[in-house]
């Protein structure tokens, strides 16, 4: 396949695009631009989807541009938000800015011969922009109902929120900044998530109102969840891209616990896998020899990979290994010190642990949230120590139930774990 464009829709990556003369436009090289505000040290998954969607671009010959909201980072965009984000200091923007720009080099190819990838900060350009000059020269081309017409202002003007005039004029600066990369970088077309179409479309009726030539505007979708629930969470929060925010074993152990409605989708809009060895995936899941979950570990594979690399992905394996009910991986303490960082882990001191009923135990530590669940887990053959199974409701953890007199491994279910050291 020759067109990018066609790649993208094959794969469900298209929402929708301003111009059906983009895909005659993409037979030769262009440059394209995301857009990424500094809002958090780290990206996630949600930020992953325009990641993956400027690598497939750079697949097909065209140079993808990194734009850091380094000044929008300051305002924040209003769309899918149903109340103001806070507003962070300067320090922190250029903290996250630093931060999240490793993630861009992680996933794509800075060596790329024809089409290496740029990464620009918009506060190099509106930080020398004057207010008089920005209403005078930018403002006067945008005209308040179409501004209030956008789904993302109608929203927010119904609730009881509110929008503030701050939020209300992201929109001028998001404009503006492919204005900016049109005629300084000849970038050609912006990409985002769908809920950046009024956003993106406003850019492109910029360029044309200030007498440059035709630009492009393409969303793709939102990730959501076959539920309907948006995608990229889990229970203790979003699911980060940065390991020290998210252990790559998280991150594996998050994709190796897709539901079988979502592993095919995510495998289509996340990875790079062939179209062909993700239908057979699909063919295989509805066979009666299907093993569970060989889906989600070939998605987990391919996810931590790309987003951690192979150490990253050897590590979360090893981890995964040893933290299996009933594994035969031997469980020795110098191995537990190696990925207690990569696993959801705690210390207790000596005195809450030994002689103390797993069920209490297992509350104090978070595991679970009550007595009473952790009763039903042992009842219903969930509960795990050191990775076999807990039969009895009354079970005393004792000194020979430590692995190496420090560690303990507990288990609710399958893939639910936590580690616990002994303070000394």
């Amino acid at each position: 396949m020759s067109n990018v464009i066609e790649c993208l829709k094959e794969r469900g990556l298209i929402d929708a695009i301003t111009s059906e003369e983009l895909y005659k436009r993409v037979e030769q090289p262009i440059k394209l631009y995301c857009g990424f505000d500094p809002t958090a040290d780290s990206l996630h998954i949600g930020n992953l989807v325009g990641i993956i969607v400027l690598k497939w671009f750079q697949k097909f010959g065209h140079t993808p541009v990194v734009l850091l909201g380094g000044a929008t980072g300051r305002i924040g965009d209003p769309s899918g938000k149903s109340v103001e984000r806070p507003l962070l200091e300067v320090s922190t923007i250029l903290y996250n800015t630093t931060r999240i720009r490793r993630h861009f080099e992680a996933i794509l190819d800075f060596f790329h011969p024809k089409a290496r990838p740029m990464v620009v900060n918009n506060d190099d350009w509106f930080s020398g922009f004057k207010l008089i000059d920005f209403l005078r020269d930018v403002g006067k081309h945008f005209r308040l109902g179409i501004m209030l017409s956008k789904e993302s202002v109608k929203s927010r003007l119904n609730s009881e929120e509110g929008i503030s005039f701050t939020e209300f004029s992201y929109q001028l600066f998001q404009s503006y900044d492919f204005y900016h990369l049109y005629t300084q970088h000849n970038v050609v077309l912006q990409i985002g998530g769908s809920d950046q179409w009024g956003n993106i479309t406003e850019g492109v009726d910029l360029i044309r109102k200030l007498g440059a030539g035709p630009s492009f505007g393409l969303t793709f979708p939102l990730l959501t969840r076959s539920d309907g629930k948006k995608f990229g969470k889990s229970e203790s929060g979003a699911i980060w891209l940065a390991a020290d925010r998210c252990s790559p074993y998280e991150f594996y152990q998050y994709f190796f616990r897709m539901p079988d409605a979502d592993v095919i989708k995510m495998m289509r809009l996340l990875t790079f896998m062939d179209l062909k060895e993700i239908d057979e995936y699909k063919e295989s899941m509805q066979r009666r020899d299907y093993i569970p979950n060989t889906a989600q570990k070939r998605l987990a594979e391919e996810m931590t990979k790309l987003v951690h690399g192979e150490e990253g992905l050897a590590k979360a394996l090893k981890v995964t290994e040893s933290a299996a009910p009933g594994t035969d991986a031997e469980l020795d303490p110098e191995a537990l010190r190696e990925i207690a960082k990569d696993m959801p882990s705690c210390e207790l001191h000596p005195a809450d642990v030994i002689g103390q009923k797993f069920v209490d135990v297992s509350v104090k530590i978070g595991l679970l949230p009550s007595k009473g669940e952790a009763l039903r887990l042992i009842k219903n053959d969930g509960a795990y120590l050191n990775n076999v199974r807990v039969t009895c409701s009354d079970f005393l953890l004792n000194e020979q139930s430590l692995i190496g007199g420090e560690f303990l491994i507990f288990g609710s279910g399958k893939k639910k774990k936590m580690l616990v050291k002994l303070k000394k």
